[in-house]
């Protein structure tokens, strides 16, 4: 079993990428932002020292964690950004080694896909065999973001410049997929590049 991750800058289309691959090889996907918000719960890892950390303001009626509420607390303060990211990441980076390890056991599938926008700075590299880069034209991932998500142009602006340089993404990861548009000839390049792997 290979363990691939996915990752590059917002709007570049990774989950357009992801679903092809998920339906047409015999694979499993981990999303990141999936495992977070399941850590979240009440009952798990994380959930008690978030809450301990932003204060019950965050609940709603049931206890679980009210995302907006939580995302308004953090996106404005850097300091408590950075502390629940702390919290978060690592436990994230657990769950996903512990359900490598389950595949690997199990062997049942040909690959393992793991999805985030951090791969290359939360250093999954030294846990994966490959991560691949979802590359897209800024003005592409513009327009995109601002169809399906209502993304002002600012907001747009200042989620991309807080992240990874096209030369940063590059550097660390082994394949690029170019995917600008024409979805036919980004599923070209994915079996061809899963064709070399099978």
């Amino acid at each position: 079993m290979m363990t691939i991750g996915i990752t590059g800058g917002v709007g570049a289309g990774k989950s357009q990428v992801l679903s092809y691959i998920e339906e047409n090889y015999n694979c499993k996907v981990i999303r990141a932002d999936e495992v977070a918000h399941l850590l979240e719960e009440p009952g798990h890892k994380c959930y008690e020292r978030i809450v301990a950390f932003l204060g019950t303001d965050i609940l709603q009626e049931d206890k679980t964690i009210d995302k907006r509420k939580m995302a308004s607390a953090i996106f404005t303060d850097e300091k408590k950004l950075i502390a629940i990211n702390e919290i978060l990441h690592p436990e994230v980076k657990k769950y996903i080694l512990e359900q490598i390890q389950l595949e690997k056991e199990k062997q049942e599938i040909d690959f393992l896909f793991v999805e985030a926008a951090l791969l290359i700075e939360e250093h999954y590299d030294e846990i994966l065999d490959e991560i691949w880069y979802i590359h897209a034209d800024t003005e592409v991932r513009s327009k995109r973001l601002m169809e399906s998500r209502q993304y002002s142009a600012e907001k747009i602006a200042d989620i991309m410049g807080k992240q990874l340089s096209e030369e940063e993404f590059r550097k660390h990861c082994s394949v690029v997929i170019v995917n600008d548009g024409d979805l036919a000839v980004t599923y070209k390049q994915i079996d061809e590049i899963m064709g070399e792997r099978e």
